[in-house]
């Protein structure tokens, strides 16, 4: 796999792969978790499926596999999740596995997991953890709802918020796509 960028990690090499997060961390779409053999070289212990449905593909024997079954909208109780997601992460690291997190498109609700473990075991602010995960893996974007969800998480974790939600053309949204948001304005 080519590593470049922060920390040795592409941002590019795993859009249609498994992106590595961390040592331990790992974050794809649907189809590439599903891919043994790339499940397989990245030495994967842990498998989180935040889909609505279980794999029609069972994971390699020696992978442990737990299922969230959510979907992707913004009234979705994703943060009901968070706590146990990171802290399994962390455990799995801590016994020297690599966990993997997914949804569909490892767009939304498995970034929005992985951004939630950042600042809870990483001691991340949200805006952090969100440049952390968006850098090796461009095209992630949780959806509205999911962002105030990890905003209320940060605030519990933290006390203080770095990502605020914001009135646009577009609806609410977190800060950090303001500028986006006004360059898609027509003129």
């Amino acid at each position: 796999m080519h590593q470049s960028g922060p920390a040795g990690l592409s941002g590019l090499s795993g859009l249609s792969g498994l992106c590595r997060l961390t040592d331990h961390l790992y974050l794809s779409n649907g189809r590439a978790a599903n891919d043994s053999s790339q499940v397989s070289r990245c030495k994967i212990t842990c498998i989180v499926n935040a889909t609505e449905t279980k794999s029609s593909r069972p994971p390699p024997p020696e992978v442990e596999y737990i299922h969230i079954p959510i979907a992707d909208s913004p009234v979705s109780p994703l943060s009901d999740h968070f706590d146990k997601v990171a802290d399994k992460i962390q455990l799995v690291a801590r016994l020297g596995g690599r966990t993997l997190v997914h949804c569909n498109a490892g767009v939304s609700r498995s970034a929005a997991l992985c951004m939630a473990y950042l600042m809870k075991h990483h001691g991340v602010t949200l805006l952090e953890a969100h440049r952390w995960v968006k850098t090796r893996r461009s095209l992630v974007r949780p959806n509205e709802g999911f962002w105030k969800q990890l905003i209320r998480y940060e605030m519990e974790l933290r006390g203080c918020n770095s990502v605020r939600m914001v009135s646009s053309s577009m609806g609410e949204i977190p800060d950090i796509y303001e500028e986006e948001a006004r360059n898609m304005m027509p003129l």
